[in-house]
């Protein structure tokens, strides 16, 4: 088995090496990773013919002679089965196959792997290698050998050249693998480079300032993004419009689609890395693969210690009779670490047929302390001072498990798939929060302090089936099919507690502690088309879907109490998409699909959430509608030289029943003894929002040692809340239209420098933005950690760099190591400030900074055996999708 190193630049110098020779030599330079495979079988009966004789000829540069002569290159004998594996072949050049058996007739044909190098030299397509790679594995179906001779002639494999940066029928894919910035964190900070992507200092993601729905691996995950290691992720796949393939609900923001990296290398290989940051909190982790006959292990593991800080201040006026102000301050560290560990294997029964198996688990904890200082006046007068501490400790976990199937037929292309994806996670918290009132400028308590206490337990449960079917009816049309069926349960305990002065005891309150649970089912089926005409092509879709809802109120003795079921029949959800081809590196789009955003669980139940009391306390509506989304894209793409891609967009968005939030004032339910009243946020359905912008992003290399991405949304969103009615105290006012011209930039620089040094420098600007419309998409860290999402207010502006320098190095025998130093926030600019206001009620200032200036160091090291000829077989090009489960061995 021959040994070649693992890093990239020696592959590419191999190859130039290569190229410096005539075509078709087998030996020197030569890269022998090539693999054809096949099936013979009897032409009229289609059974297996065996113990074939399988004969593979080439050319060689006879070093003696100094000229090219033909040479065996492999024989084999066919498996009982049929199934024969010619192995280790030169990749260029074009060949002879022979196949011979006792009774049948010679078969015999001309092969190439069809490969071929950019015009523009390989040093000018970086994604070169990898095409390659794709390109030397190849099927050549079942072989019919029968009494007359078949010529099936000569065979070629093509590919297109890929970008770095690349546009496909329905999404936009950005290779984010060599990222520096977020090395040896989560996919939280990979998100801050995204093009199309906003995460604010809370971890929420938004897409075209909409929450999307996160994926992973094509599937949905009960993983939030701070619990996926960045280390573990390939590329992250943007889906602003999807077809009829993927999932109608999830909003009007669309999916990322996170891919993570498979490690596929014949032989043995792995990693580890270890890291640390500015506040002392350590992250390290490591990955092991063995591929060896038909099974494929692997294992990966990660332990992350985090530390967050944040500070914050809010400013309220209230403007009832009589008039007041409240202000605080807040400052908040929050502790802790989870560990990800995932692991499985491949079983490759057969040229086409591949079996997986794997799981993961994630578990967690985090300790947080909040101190709150909070000074209120009443007709401008100082009436008190409040000063609050909140403890709150949580622990969480998550298990992943996956079985899945695929079988490849003998038409190139076509293929079943068919997978069950089980996510599991469970979460408890217990928190206390103190509130202790003062007179004003003395130490004398005003009034008994207030002293709370939250217990919390929950679980859910999602499990999804899927099968899907791809037939390329000929070169230029496709049919893709599918079903599914996603099931979740949900199950929450909340016990509010207070505590009693004249006991000293702690005493549940009835009225606002709960435990439900709740049940969503949707059923789905599509069909999708594709074809192409000329420069024009098409995909035409649609998918049928339905879906129940069901929550359940549990009383103490953990019966059914009360029920509330929402039932949304079957709904019919087109997609269409046309690109026409100006030229060979230009395209216009066009593209159309419809959605629906249910309300999730966290919108609907009505019941209070007091983690954050007395600022503002969360509550659900049970009588939600779903809220439908038409939605239509116009792009020009341009690949106007290598490396470099131009991408303009011009996207329109009609919602109608829009679920946002709003904020009412109502009587203190915690406080029951107090004529106060305290502010509470709740979901409606607005009227419609509209949204529309032209977005622009440009990938370009500036010369040959600095790379620069350039990405601008500018974009207007308009909520229309003038249906809703909310009681400011002095009667009933209409919540007004809400409308802002916004833009978002983002910048990412990318330098390279001699002797393995490299440079990434990232910016990022937002102006003042409507409040994003909705936040059910799953795309934060939780559903009482958001940002206000409402028709009453809007974002200010902010910005802020990122920065990240890397040294590597590369030794003989596969071995790579890297060290990385990143700087978050240098310049400590990245403040979240926030304006609300209901007429005639109040209005709020809030601005909060997180995590600013962090410092982090991250040290990994890569080893292995590396056999060249790791695409063995078709069927590991594209094992069934895992839903998040699926093998990583963190190859690069």
């Amino acid at each position: 088995m021959r040994k070649i190193t693992l890093t990239f630049s020696f592959i590419i110098v191999v190859v130039m090496a290569y190229s410096q020779f005539p075509a078709g030599r087998a030996g020197g330079q030569n890269m022998n990773i090539g693999h054809f495979y096949g099936k013979l079988v009897d032409a009229k009966s289609n059974k297996p013919v065996a113990d074939a004789t399988v004969q593979l000829i080439g050319n060689k540069f006879d070093t003696a002679t100094k000229k090219i002569k033909e040479v065996i290159l492999a024989t084999v004998l066919a498996k009982p089965n049929g199934d024969f594996s010619l192995e280790n072949l030169p990749v260029f050049g074009t060949f002879k196959f022979s196949a011979t058996a006792l009774g049948y007739k010679s078969l015999s044909q001309n092969l190439s792997f069809g490969i071929k190098f950019p015009s523009g030299g390989v040093a000018q397509d970086p994604n070169f290698m990898q095409q390659m790679l794709n390109m030397v594995d190849k099927d050549l179906g079942n072989l019919k050998m029968e009494s007359e001779s078949n010529d099936l002639g000569n065979v070629t494999v093509s590919a297109p050249v890929k970008q770095q940066f690349e546009m496909g029928i329905d999404r936009k894919i950005f290779n984010v693998d060599k990222n520096l910035e977020s090395t040896g964190q989560t996919a939280t900070e990979v998100m801050k480079n995204i093009p199309s992507v906003n995460v604010d200092i809370d971890g929420n993601v938004t897409l075209r300032n909409a929450t999307p729905t996160i994926f992973i691996d094509d599937r949905p995950t009960t993983l939030t993004l701070d619990q996926i290691p960045a280390d573990i992720i390939d590329k992250i796949e943007i889906i602003t419009n999807p077809s009829a393939k993927y999932d109608a609900s999830g909003g009007n923001a669309g999916i990322i689609n996170i891919i993570l990296k498979k490690n596929k290398k014949i032989g043995y290989n792995g990693g580890i890395r270890a890291g640390a940051d500015s506040y002392g909190k350590l992250n390290g982790g490591g990955d092991f693969n063995l591929r060896q006959g038909k099974f494929n292990a692997f294992v990966n593991f990660s332990y992350n210690q985090r530390k967050f800080k944040s500070d914050g201040t809010t400013n309220q006026n209230n403007f009832f009779n009589p008039p007041s102000n409240v202000y605080s301050t807040q400052n908040a560290v929050n502790n802790g670490e989870f560990k990800f560990i995932r692991g499985g294997f491949d079983y490759l029964a057969d040229n086409r047929n591949t079996i997986t198996i794997a799981g993961n688990y994630v578990k967690g904890q985090f300790n947080a302390n909040t101190n709150l200082n909070l000074d209120s006046t009443i007709n401008s007068i100082y009436a008190a001072n409040n000063q609050g501490l909140s403890t709150a400790y949580r622990e969480f976990q998550n298990t992943g498990a996956q079985l899945g199937y695929k079988h490849n037929f003998t038409k190139n292309g076509e293929n079943l798939t068919a997978d069950l994806n089980y996510n599991a996670s469970t979460n408890n918290s217990n928190s206390n929060n103190n509130i202790y009132t003062y007179f004003p400028n003395t130490s004398t308590q005003k009034q008994p302090p207030l002293l709370q206490q939250t217990l919390t337990d929950g679980s859910q449960k999602y499990y999804t089936i899927q099968s899907d079917y791809e037939n390329p009816i000929s070169d230029n049309k496709k049919l893709e099919a599918g079903v599914r069926a996603a099931i979740r349960d949900f199950g929450n305990n909340s016990t509010q507690l207070k505590y009693n002065n004249r006991t000293g005891n702690y005493d549940k309150l009835p009225g606002i502690s709960n435990s439900y649970k709740f049940n969503d089912q949707v059923y789905a089926a599509y069909v999708n088309f594709k074809g192409k005409v000329n420069k024009l092509g098409y995909q035409v879709g649609l998918r049928a879907e339905s879906s129940t809802y069901t929550g359940t109120l549990l009383n103490s003795n953990g019966a059914d109490s009360a029920n509330f079921s929402v039932k949304y029949p079957i709904s019919l959800f087109p997609s269409a998409f046309l690109t026409y081809k100006l030229t060979d590196k230009q395209d216009l789009q066009i593209n159309y699909s419809r959605r629906v955003n249910r309300p999730n669980f966290f919108q609907l139940i009505p019941f209070p959430n007091y983690s954050n009391y007395p600022v503002s306390v969360s509550v659900g509506n049970p009588g939600l509608n779903p809220e439908f989304t038409n939605s239509m894209e116009f792009s020009y793409n341009n690949a106007y030289k290598p490396k470099a891609n131009f991408l303009a967009t011009v996207y329109f968005k009609y919602s109608t029943n829009l679920i946002t939030q709003y904020i009412y004032r109502g009587k203190d339910q915690l406080n029951p003894n107090t004529s106060d009243s305290i502010y509470y946020s709740t979901y409606i359905n607005a009227n419609s929002a509209v949204t529309y912008g032209l977005e622009l992003t440009n990938n370009m290399p500036v010369n040959k040692w600095w790379d620069l991405l350039l990405n601008l949304n500018l974009f207007n969103s308009k909520i229309n809340a003038g249906n809703v009615n909310a009681n400011n105290g002095n009667g009933e006012v209409s919540l007004a239209t809400n409308s802002i011209l916004s833009y978002f930039a983002k910048m990412n620089n990318n330098f390279k420098f001699g002797k393995g040094y490299s440079l990434q420098i990232s910016g990022n600007y937002q102006s003042k933005t409507v409040l994003p419309q909705n936040n059910s998409g799953g795309g934060g860290r939780g559903p009482f950690n958001q940002v206000q999402t409402t028709a009453q207010g809007y974002l200010l502006p902010r910005w802020s760099i990122d920065a990240a320098v890397r040294k590597d190095w590369t030794w003989k025998k596969g071995q790579s190591a890297s060290l990385t130093l990143g700087m978050n926030d240098i310049f400590r600019t990245n403040y979240q400030a926030s304006y609300s206001e209901q007429t005639g009620l109040f209005n709020q200032d809030n601005r909060r900074i997180s995590n600013p200036q962090i410092v982090r160091l991250t040290f990994s090291y890569r080893f292995g055996k590396f056999d060249a000829s790791l695409f063995k077989r078709k069927n590991l090009k594209s094992t069934p999708d895992s839903g998040g489960m699926d093998m990583m061995g963190g190859g690069n």
